[in-house]
């Protein structure tokens, strides 16, 4: 893939948030008027924090969902579900390292902090799991509205049974007042499609025709197959083996190339099924696309910006799987199909260009290493020395790099570093011989009150954030959280620091 050769500086945006906003609050009001002023939308993705888009869609705001959702909030209201297998196996939201059922308490106290309805949760696919009921009980302890769904009797091929009150119908129903009814969910496979079919047919049954529609970002339906926007998310999505495709049904009633991914493609035809079965002697849609609103084309404002962010991405995600790998998270498959997207787009590890520096560092020093591309263009690289770790060392000398001062200064002396490690080691009981950057931040926040060369340097740590970063290691937990806090997009190489099995 040849997007030129130019420097695109950082800070220019490819997304316009704003028309986007507009585009997509405009759509959905238009989709609950078609539905007798009762839908149920199903919420995709991430509802608070969509780093991926901001990622891929330089311009993007990470909380665009919660301002639209804040548009509507006078007629609109939420329901939350969580898959039970996805509470028993301790599934993880991978940019916080929460669980699921962590960030769905998050969920439930963020959305309310921004004046939000949550009216109930609902716990799917449940079938006798303790740590589901668990969870549940927590909630319903805490005053909240908690329903379990089991799996519809009769799915996915025997739509009478699936359409009846043995089906959608043995689902308790969840009453609700606003014309719009927001169906969302910590992460994929929860159930939310599910929960808005079972809800509509209850519907039915009580005289109301509510509608469905669908609130997806990605995949971008009107643009190609091959755009690196889509392929990124085909990568983010690898370990479900999600895979973009042209929506035939909609190529063959609209003559209209239009892109989706499988499983909406595959689920399709029972949906319409469903459909057909509950709106009696009316064509509901026609295709996957026709559910989905999605104006994400429209507020692009510049392709090339686009392209290029969402080539790091596609990278990002190959490193981040070949760690995941390293880990025992996954199988090589998951690496290996990203590779295969990689190749498809003629992509080279090469257009990462800290990639070379972190590696070169590290050949140069024989210690781990760290190399970040400041929105200048100018690369900092850090190794590990006696206190602190490779990435707080690059950390720092950003800092001083921003600030104009001098890199031989130390901008925290080892006197003040040396207590805190032997806080941690003798008091703690950590085994760890350096310090984290966390410990490190924390030390410099302190000192900062008298020494303005610190104060100085901390302001600038704002402006690492969306800066590009490479690790000749696995980062610690702890490092990894801090760094990703910071809005900086880092890559390791697949090896740990040490041959130690435990390290805390």
């Amino acid at each position: 893939m040849n997007l030129g050769d130019e420097k695109l500086k950082k800070n220019i945006k490819g997304f316009d948030s704003n028309l986007y906003l507009e585009l997509q609050t405009s759509e959905i009001l238009k989709r609950i008027e078609q539905n007798n002023n009762k839908l149920y939308l199903e919420f995709g993705g991430k509802i608070f924090d969509d780093f991926h888009a901001e990622r891929v869609l330089p311009g993007y705001k990470p909380n665009n969902k919660i301002k639209l959702l804040k548009k509507l909030k006078d007629d609109s209201e939420i329901i939350l579900v969580i898959n039970s297998a996805d509470i028993e196996r301790n599934k993880i939201r991978a940019d916080f390292n929460l669980t699921y059922d962590m960030e769905m308490m998050r969920l439930i106290d963020n959305l309310r902090a921004e004046g939000l309805t949550v009216s109930a949760i609902i716990i799917t696919m449940f079938t006798g799991q303790n740590s589901a009921k668990v969870f549940g009980n927590k909630l319903e302890r805490r005053n909240e509205k908690v329903y379990y769904h089991r799996y519809t009797k009769g799915y996915p091929n025997d739509i009478d049974m699936i359409v009846s009150d043995e089906g959608f119908g043995a689902n308790p129903f969840i009453k609700t007042t606003k014309p719009l009814v927001i169906v969302a969910a910590p992460g994929p496979n929860s159930g939310k499609l599910a929960t808005c079919l079972s809800q509509i047919y209850h519907e039915f049954k009580n005289g109301i025709n509510a509608g469905y529609a669908k609130y997806e970002t990605f995949p971008v339906w009107d643009l190609p197959l091959k755009h690196p926007v889509n392929v990124a998310y085909e990568a983010a999505t690898a370990d479900l083996k999600d895979t973009n495709m042209i929506d035939h049904f909609h190529f063959n009633k609209y003559g209209v190339i239009a892109v989706n991914y499988n499983r909406d493609i595959e689920s399709f035809p029972i949906i319409k099924n469903v459909f057909s079965k509950i709106f009696v002697n009316k064509e509901y849609y026609n295709s996957p696309t026709d559910m989905c609103v999605n104006m994400v084309s429209k507020a692009i404002t510049n392709d090339e910006i686009v392209q290029k962010a969402a080539v790091q991405e596609i990278l990002r995600r190959h490193y981040n799987a070949l760690c995941d790998y390293k880990k025992g998270l996954v199988d090589m498959s998951v690496p290996e199909r990203i590779g295969t997207l990689m190749n498809d787009l003629e992509i080279d590890k090469n257009q990462r260009k800290v990639v070379a520096h972190a590696l070169k560092k590290c050949r140069n020093t024989n210690s781990p290493a760290f190399a970040l591309e400041l929105h200048n263009g100018k690369i900092i690289t850090g190794r590990t020395k006696k206190l602190i770790g490779a990435s707080t060392a690059c950390i720092l000398n950003s800092l001083k790099e921003l600030s104009g001062i001098k890199d031989c200064i130390d901008l925290i002396p080892t006197s003040t570093l040396n207590p805190i490690l032997d806080l941690n080691k003798k008091i703690l009981h950590t085994k760890n011989e350096i310090l984290s950057l966390k410990d490190v931040l924390i030390a410099l926040s302190v000192s900062a009150p008298a020494n303005p060369m610190i104060v100085e340097a901390l302001n600038h740590l704002k402006e690492l954030k969306n800066t590009e970063a490479h690790c000749t290691f696995i980062l610690n937990p702890v490092d990894e959280i801090i760094l990703k806090k910071l809005g900086i997009n880092v890559t390791c190489e697949p090896q740990f620091v040490s041959n130690n099995l435990f390290e805390h």
